[in-house]
């Protein structure tokens, strides 16, 4: 009976054995087991690349608008000056040009008139307009001035101007003569229709010439007079210049 018992349980075993091996060769064949090549995985993410980065889009600036037609502003504004107005080379009178036309009204016997012209235009430059004409007067302590020209200016042309001048001062005698005027910063010849106050020195023994200089605002003239007579003296007054001819000296 120990004989017999011990073979059934060898025998049980066994079949234990075979049943567990036969388990184990069904088991691939039952299970649900999916396999996965890498290189099939690295080229599906190379098919579907990831959405690229893009840029937010410009904001748009909306055009100005003037009288509803749309314009565009402009990138910078323009720079505006605070300086004061300057004349160009091409608006002002060359030394030939002044030279030529003081001997026309002097005369090229003046001695010394081209060379005092060059000075004054070496120390206050070109002059942008000029007067010719001619004037007399007289003084005997209180003295007074008539004369009448051409206003020439490089931009606005020639125009009649006239002027008189009372004057007070140690001065006597009389002289008549010719005149020209240089005149700086005349922008606009209306400015020069005005009083400009005025002293000289004067010295006429039967002939010669004198320069003075006379000033309003930034309005400069310069005249030369040349002339004839019997004069001595120094005064101090002005010059009122006029559109029209005055006999009031005021």
């Amino acid at each position: 009976m120990l004989a017999v018992s011990r073979g059934l349980k060898r025998s049980i075993y066994h079949l234990r054995m075979l049943l567990a091996a036969g388990a184990l060769v069904a088991s691939p064949a039952m299970a649900q087991i999916n396999t996965v090549d890498p290189n099939d995985v690295i080229d599906s993410d190379l098919g579907t690349p990831p959405p690229a980065a893009t840029a937010a889009p410009a904001q748009e600036v909306a055009p100005a608008v003037q009288d509803g037609v749309p314009t565009e502003a402009p990138a910078t504004l323009p720079e505006t000056s605070t300086a004061s107005p300057t004349i160009s080379t091409e608006a002002t009178y060359q030394k030939d040009d002044l030279i030529g036309a003081a001997e026309g009204v002097f005369g090229k016997s003046a001695r010394g008139l081209g060379k005092l012209i060059e000075d004054i235009l070496k120390k206050e430059g070109r002059p942008n307009a000029y007067i010719v004409g001619r004037e007399g007067g007289g003084a005997f302590v209180f003295g007074l001035r008539y004369g009448s020209g051409t206003l020439n200016h490089k931009v606005e042309g020639k125009m009649p101007i006239y002027w008189t001048g009372p004057s007070i001062g140690p001065d006597a005698g009389a002289n008549a003569g010719s005149t020209f005027v240089l005149v700086y910063n005349l922008y606009d010849t209306e400015d020069i229709f005005k009083r400009y106050p005025s002293g000289e020195g004067v010295a006429y023994l039967g002939g010669g010439f004198n320069a003075s200089y006379l000033a309003r605002g930034d309005v400069v003239l310069i005249t030369i007079r040349v002339g004839a007579g019997l004069r001595l003296g120094t005064n101090i007054g002005y010059m009122h210049f006029s559109k029209k001819q005055r006999w009031l000296p005021f």
